[in-house]
């Protein structure tokens, strides 16, 4: 009987002395990630995570002031809570965003073409329409990709012509200024 708790109290500390050091490599750990500004080695492990603390809290903040500067680069602008409430204007409290107009960039690089396509939602049929467009002036869609960022997609579409290359830039020329009539109107082709 007195082996059990002589047993259980040296499990017990072996334990607490497993979980002592792992603690102490986590501590180790996120302390080799955190760039400090005075040795660490006299330092206490409180002042650390204080430091690691705010260290993180640092990261958090200049990363949404970048996310804010990339969208302002990307001319989307976040409705501010006045205007999007006095725009619901509907019982069910919903609030309906404002239709985005097309816009088309069109990209030539030699033989070929990089075209952006900045759409709202409402306008997802010119994704298609622009690849049927390629196609038939005899292009060939190498890569075609999308982003959305809330109510505003953005399709990328890189191609490259087919056929001889003495056309190429007449080609260029008239496929860009079909898309842009396109993107003016939304269904002249």
């Amino acid at each position: 009987m007195e082996n059990n708790p002589s047993s259980s109290r040296t499990d017990r500390k072996t334990i607490e002395r497993n979980r002592r050091n792992q603690m102490k490599a986590l501590y180790s750990t996120l302390n080799s990630i955190v760039p400090h500004q005075r040795p660490m080695e006299a330092t206490s492990l409180p002042d650390q995570l204080d430091e690691a603390t705010k260290y993180i809290k640092r990261l958090q903040t200049n990363l949404e002031r970048m996310k804010e500067r990339k969208e302002r680069l990307m001319g989307i602008e976040k409705p501010d809570a006045a205007a999007a409430t006095s725009s619901s204007g509907n019982s069910s409290g919903t609030i309906t965003t404002g239709l985005r107009s097309p816009q088309i960039e069109i990209h030539e690089m030699g033989s070929a073409l990089e075209v952006v396509l900045t759409t709202g939602l409402d306008f997802q049929f010119m994704f298609i329409e622009t690849i049927r467009l390629l196609h038939e002036e005899g292009v060939e869609i190498v890569n075609a990709s999308f982003n959305v960022v809330e109510d505003t997609i953005f399709h990328t579409i890189h191609s490259k012509q087919i056929g001889d290359s003495g056309s190429d830039h007449d080609a260029s020329a008239r496929i860009s200024e079909r898309l842009k009539k396109f993107g003016q109107d939304g269904s002249a082709f």
